[in-house]
């Protein structure tokens, strides 16, 4: 894939740095597309041509990457008019790294195959901090010579990449493993304040857990660096985007017929963070709301 042109749909939270870091590390031309001028600005800096139109984008790629906000958004810009769907040409290929539901990949990848357009899913996982330094998880769904075709430039933004199966299948792992992580933050947090209850130093409780059999990804990132600082700044994954992740979640187990009982709790925490004001915080901030309730 040397030398081909990238087209990159969604500059956002995540979408900026991945862009960032295909500049930097692949060796043909970058465009990219956003509503949205700011990133824009900062990645011409950097390098990336600035597309003035979807269609202008898709003139301009062999390969594009979407990093959207939802489903919707996915299947606004791909199927909607004056969609991709329009716009590419049969021989390119379109990576969805954005976060929506499986049946909407499998209708992407049914649309889009008509058309002799290749198409797989690769939502990311891990923080806006991995996306800057390149150390994403990215899960695939999609057909195993794509995938491989695809897995140097996927390099350029990820230090993991894991072929989950057909396309969809890298969708139902990164949602259940989000549904997952949020159950984690929960239970950090009930622990957190609970300790604080016993007389135990917040940092001496996460630092011992840290070291024991409790430790996770969720306490070293997200009980560590957001709910142990009180940091819970707007602009990262915040509870809104969290919701809508968890929502696919449940639906997901809806049609499994599996009762998901500690994601409907995080749901729970989910909608209080919202009627509370707090939707577009970082999303550990439901740990403020599970103190609040221990100390009552």
């Amino acid at each position: 894939m040397s030398g081909e042109r990238i087209g990159f749909v969604g500059v956002g939270v995540m979408g900026e740095p991945m862009c960032r870091n295909l500049v930097r590390r692949h060796d043909g031309p970058v465009t990219c597309y956003d509503l949205d001028p700011a990133p824009l600005e900062r990645l011409a800096a950097a390098g990336v041509r600035v597309a003035s139109s979807l269609a202008d984008l898709a003139d301009n790629a062999d390969l594009v990457f979407l990093s959207l906000p939802s489903g919707r958004e996915v299947r606004a810009v791909c199927l909607g008019d004056g969609g991709l769907i329009e716009r590419i040409s049969a021989g390119r290929t379109v990576v969805d790294a954005s976060t929506a539901p499986p049946a909407l990949a499998r209708d992407l990848d049914d649309a889009f195959g008509r058309r002799g357009i290749a198409f797989c899913d690769a939502p990311v996982a891990r923080t806006r901090q991995a996306a800057i330094e390149a150390t994403l998880s990215i899960m695939v769904g999609g057909d195993v010579a794509l995938v491989e075709r695809l897995r140097p430039v996927l390099a350029h933004v990820a230090s993991d990449v894991t072929h989950c199966g057909p396309v969809g299948s890298g969708q139902a792992v990164k949602i259940l493993n989000n549904m997952i992580l949020f159950q984690n933050v929960r239970a950090v947090a009930e622990g957190l304040a609970i300790a604080r209850r016993q007389g135990v130093a917040p940092e001496t409780f996460l630092e011992a857990v840290g070291r024991s059999s409790g430790d996770s990804f969720a306490l070293r990132n997200h009980g560590m660096k957001a709910i142990l600082a009180e940091h819970y700044p707007e602009g990262a994954f915040p509870v809104t985007y969290a919701m809508k992740d968890l929502d696919y979640a449940l639906e997901l187990a809806a049609e499994a017929d599996i009762d998901a009982a500690g994601a409907d709790l995080v749901k729970a925490l989910f909608d209080e963070a919202v009627e509370s004001g707090l939707g577009e915080r970082y999303h550990p901030v439901i740990a403020t709301l599970i103190d609040r309730e221990q100390s009552n």
